[in-house]
């Protein structure tokens, strides 16, 4: 078994939990480093930063270069092979749960289309209906129809139908993908899974049965009209690290049937508005800022809920500056403002308390104000027909060029 595969995730109160469906950190913050040494995965650091720099010739992301994506499995292994002339696939996907996706929704198809673009290589994008339908009290129509709906969403992005294929779980499993579930299910205990996703004897075995469907995607097999004859193609999946124990099962499981262990590039949580402490929920529309917000909206709750780590005055500001460490506006300013300087200067003046809490909001609002008009007006122009072509089940003929 590979590091931490059997752990049960159902840790004491002293201990945070970090699941595909639960994220509590002890005493609301999540402790990356404990994490990282639960789950076995490494961090990332800067001699990996400026290995893709230079196999990409292009400076790395923003979200690279910040440590949002901060933790990985085998990317070290990934680069080897791409160094020696080796393709790979990336595999990421989205729980359609909502018709609206927020920021921290977007933060892995942002970070996805960068590695597209830099590497030249093909996506798949899984979106887990059947998964939402099985955790949530939606129909299965209604799980059908957000996946499409959060399509758009992604396709908005800016990916390239020539080298992307989105599917949703209703529709495509079935034949050589199905044949990889039900592969992957054989070597997999209920112990196991029990150990590694916290499952309790009260959840149907519909949760207890789909952990293969996500795992299935990390083999090449999945997809014989894409990679037909390519069986030895590495797969690279970036996701945030609360996915991580889907992948520890499947790198597990990955040998036993012939394939190569998927490698993985994780990222850290977005935190909420109210902060670190907070919870972004589908309940509280104010705990984050969504593509579907106006100009009004963002203003409204960067300047009303948007937690500060200023002084509660002027005067005390003036003389002990900001805890940028409890900074909503300086955490999101990190995740999203591209420049290096700007941002360097932002966190100087404003942890010295040069700078206002009121001036960083006001960078914050431009900042966010320009992310989403820019995503609203890509998604207005996402056609059905555009979804169609994303989603249909065709060869790409031009996928590593």
């Amino acid at each position: 078994m590979e590091a931490s595969t059997e752990t049960n995730n159902k840790f004491s109160e002293e201990e945070q939990v970090v699941t595909p469906w639960e994220v509590a950190g002890n005493g609301g913050k999540i402790d990356y480093d404990k994490l990282i040494d639960r789950f076995g995965c490494q961090r990332i650091d800067q001699s990996l930063v400026q290995r893709v720099e230079k196999l990409t010739s292009q400076p790395a992301h923003v979200f690279l270069r910040r440590n949002v994506f901060f933790a990985h499995r085998d990317f070290a292994e990934i680069l080897d092979a791409y160094e020696k002339g080796e393709n790979f696939y990336l595999y990421t996907g989205r729980g359609p749960s909502s018709e609206a996706l927020h920021l921290g929704h977007l933060i892995p198809f942002m970070f996805t289309k960068y590695l597209q673009e830099a590497f030249k290589v093909p996506l798949v994008i899984q979106l887990t209906d059947d998964e939402k339908f099985l955790w949530k009290n939606l129909t299965i129509e209604e799980s059908r129809r957000l996946a499409r709906e959060n399509a758009k969403d992604i396709i908005a992005c800016g990916f390239d139908v020539s080298k992307t294929f989105i599917f949703s779980d209703f529709d495509y499993v079935g034949g050589a993908f199905y044949r990889n579930m039900v592969q992957i299910g054989k070597r997999v205990t209920y112990n196991q899974v029990v150990g590694i996703f916290g499952f309790i004897g009260e959840d149907h075995i519909g949760k207890v049965s789909f952990p293969p469907v996500q795992a299935a995607p990390s083999f090449p097999s999945s997809f014989p009209h894409l990679f037909e004859g390519k069986g030895n193609l590495r797969c690279l999946i970036p996701c945030a690290i609360d996915q991580d124990p889907y992948f520890r099962m499947t790198r597990d499981v990955a040998p036993k049937i012939g394939y190569n262990k998927p490698a993985l590039i994780e990222s850290s949580f977005f935190p909420a508005l109210q902060g670190e402490t907070g919870k972004m929920s589908a309940s509280d529309p104010n705990s984050a800022i969504y593509v579907t917000d106006s100009a009004k909206d963002i203003k409204n709750k960067v300047n009303r809920y948007a937690f500060s780590g200023g002084q509660d005055s002027i005067e005390k500001h003036r003389q002990l500056g900001a805890n940028l460490e409890v900074d909503i506006p300086i955490k999101y300013l990190s995740f999203f403002l591209e420049d290096d300087a700007e941002l360097e200067h932002i966190k100087k003046e404003y942890g010295a308390g040069r700078m206002l809490t009121g001036e960083v909001k006001q960078r914050l609002i431009q900042v966010l104000t320009e992310i989403v008009e820019r995503h609203r007006t890509a998604r207005a122009n996402v056609t059905e027909k555009m979804v169609d072509a994303f989603m249909a089940v065709r060869p790409l003929p031009h996928m590593f060029d």
